[in-house]
């Protein structure tokens, strides 16, 4: 089913994203993590790919396993980064063929041992890969959107303008980077809404586990952390089990408001583990759409 047809189904989706394992180990551990979410009930799971294509046969495969594996939607993400056409023609092809028919299309990171002036292949940006992918195939594509602005690029205006293209080239839906403000989620949409945007926009959560991602979401990710949940993390710094308690109980509260406010899903980043993203489910009692059709 396409992703966006979930989005504007009988109630909001639940979503979780993961990375591809690179080792035998690391799929098995995986697909026992994604038998432990299975209760949730999720609509659709994502599976991301690196830099350049760095992981692009482990990106193919992990879809297949968990297609395999579970009776769930699968949304590939592709990027465009240093790919040449013939290479996304191919890459295209194998998506279709495995009936992975949803795709997160993105322009993609520049690999870090790539030479700043040279060149990135025939798709500089995700617009330009969503403009070939939709020759291609009738996938259902869905774009990112940064409710606090770009890290490379802050000016939200351009942003929404870039927003528009991606949906004039057949982007469906949207999903934010991780974001722990709800308040920049709904002045988002809101502004997009204005400005003529009317695809879901899905709200991205990550539970914050331990003391190091502060800094990394904040200098990494450009990501801005409210004061309050900041204070709160810093009071337990060293005690790793207390701020996981954190981060469960800010979750929880953000995706009940985000819901109660008309977000028509929540899409949790996983980093490929099931505890937090499990305690926040349970605490709010969310599940997908499937869970609540077939108890």
């Amino acid at each position: 089913m396409r992703i966006s047809k979930l989005l504007n189904g009988p109630s909001p989706t639940v979503s979780f994203e993961f990375f591809p394992p690179k080792t035998e180990v690391g799929r098995d551990a995986l697909l026992r993590v994604i038998d432990r979410l299975a209760p949730i009930g999720p609509d659709f799971v994502s599976v991301t790919y690196g830099a350049g294509g760095s992981t692009r046969a482990l990106s193919l495969d992990t879809c297949r396993s968990i297609k395999a594996h579970t009776d769930g939607e699968v949304m590939a993400h592709l990027t465009g980064m240093c790919h040449s056409r013939d290479e996304i023609d191919s890459i295209a092809d194998q998506l279709w063929e495995s009936n992975v028919f949803n795709i997160m299309t993105l322009r993609g990171d520049r690999p870090k041992d790539l030479a700043h002036d040279a060149p990135t292949g025939d798709f500089p940006y995700a617009l330009d890969l969503m403009n070939f992918l939709r020759t291609r195939h009738d996938f259902c594509m869905g774009g990112a959107c940064y409710p606090e602005g770009h890290k490379e690029t802050q000016d939200l205006a351009i942003g929404i303008d870039h927003l528009k293209q991606k949906i004039d080239a057949g982007c469906e839906f949207l999903v934010t980077q991780m974001i722990f403000n709800n308040e920049s989620y709904f002045r988002f949409v809101e502004q997009l809404r204005n400005a003529g945007v009317e695809v879901p926009v899905v709200p991205g959560i990550m539970p914050i586990t331990g003391f190091s991602q502060l800094e990394k979401f904040e200098g990494q990710f450009g990501v801005n952390l409210p004061t309050r949940l900041r204070e709160d993390v810093l009071k337990h710094e060293g005690d790793e089990e207390a701020i996981g308690q954190v981060g469960i109980q800010w979750s929880a509260e953000q995706c009940a408001q985000l819901l109660q406010g008309g977000a028509p899903g929540i899409h949790f980043y996983t980093l490929n583990k099931s505890s937090a993203t499990v305690k926040v489910c349970l605490a709010m009692g969310l599940t997908g759409q499937k869970a609540t059709l077939n108890p």
